[in-house]
């Protein structure tokens, strides 16, 4: 069996459908360095019937170090799908185990897999087969699988600590010793993926145990983390935090976290819309449609004023590298 170490790091950007793709990973890297990336979640049937494998899976040095997440149904597919992606720099590939949506858990992938932790680490085995980079899991504290499990299940609530406990002592086994866990549970019927962010109570207590009981583990947390005293509280307790709606929503927030990194980080918007001008010049120059990056950029201005005009502007489908120009004079102009 194959494996590295883990890739250590204080700070993750949580894999977001629609949000953590290739133009927004480089608009973060436009404001910090440091923080570890993610994939959005990409099956592994995806990659292997993809007909352009570089849109799917390539990436930009400077993203690094970033994580892909792939989500698999069995070992074969998981072990074909890392396999593929081996041609490309990712520092590490992690399991979704966690994803609540009804077509994940409905094709047997996800949130769905905690009921089933042997084989789930079976699936870990073929990563670990098919790759020399850190393999590693996340997932919820339990989950709801009424309606979605099959009948045989005696209990199909699975959202007791020892249910939790259960699923990483079998997996562990499979050789991971990284979980990213999101401290609630995943409802897999009547709930969709946004109710599941926020309807389930978060229970961090028992993220905080899982690390007491096992301190050999590199043990993340995740769900609803929006500052830094927060960050600096579950840090009491965990290895390290992964935030994500925060950090798209307020971008700047990046600069916050130069402390765990033992840097300051003093750039400013203007010097940020700066990197994003040479950035969408380059989109121009090969017919790429600026529109797929900027509409990440929308919270650079959150809570400060301009934020409204600013979001109007580049939410243009028309806008480009001439309207960043115009409103960077505007903003050198009026302060």
């Amino acid at each position: 069996m194959k494996g590295k170490n883990i890739v250590k790091n204080v700070i993750s950007i949580a894999p977001m459908v629609d949000r953590t793709d290739r133009n927004f990973r480089n608009f973060v890297r436009m404001i910090n360095r440091d923080v570890l990336l993610y994939t959005e979640m990409i099956t592994a049937q995806a990659i292997i019937n993809t007909k352009d494998l570089d849109y799917l899976l390539d990436f930009d040095k400077i993203e690094n170090p970033i994580v892909l997440q792939i989500a698999a149904t069995n070992p074969k597919e998981a072990y074909e799908a890392v396999r593929i992606a081996e041609k490309y720099n990712y520092d590490e590939i992690n399991l979704n185990v966690g994803c609540p949506s009804d077509r994940v858990s409905g094709n047997m992938m996800g949130a769905y897999l905690m009921a089933f932790p042997e084989i789930v680490a079976d699936i870990i085995k073929a990563m670990k087969d098919a790759t020399d980079k850190p393999v590693s899991i996340k997932h919820r504290i339990g989950i709801d699988g009424k309606n979605i499990l099959p009948d045989y299940f005696e209990r199909t609530l699975l959202d007791q600590y020892e249910d939790m406990k259960n699923f990483i002592n079998i997996t562990e086994k499979a050789g991971v010793n990284k979980y990213i866990i999101h401290a609630r549970i995943a409802i897999l019927a009547g709930l969709d993926p946004k109710q599941n962010r926020s309807i389930p109570p978060l229970r961090y207590d028992e993220v905080y145990r899982v690390k007491k009981e096992n301190p050999d583990l590199h043990i993340e947390i995740n769900g609803e983390i929006k500052t830094v005293d927060e960050i600096d509280k579950h840090l009491k307790h965990t290895d390290s935090v992964m935030m994500g709606r925060e950090i798209y929503d307020n971008p700047m927030i990046l600069t916050e976290f130069g402390k765990y990194y033992g840097k300051d980080i003093n750039i400013t918007r203007e010097e940020i819309i700066e990197k994003m001008i040479y950035y969408v010049e380059n989109m121009e120059k090969q017919n790429i449609r600026p529109h797929l990056f900027l509409m990440h950029a929308h919270g650079l201005f959150h809570n400060v004023c301009g934020s409204k005009y600013w979001k109007r502007k580049i939410n243009d489908p028309k806008a480009d590298s001439r309207l960043l120009r115009t409103l960077l004079n505007e903003i050198n102009y009026n302060y």
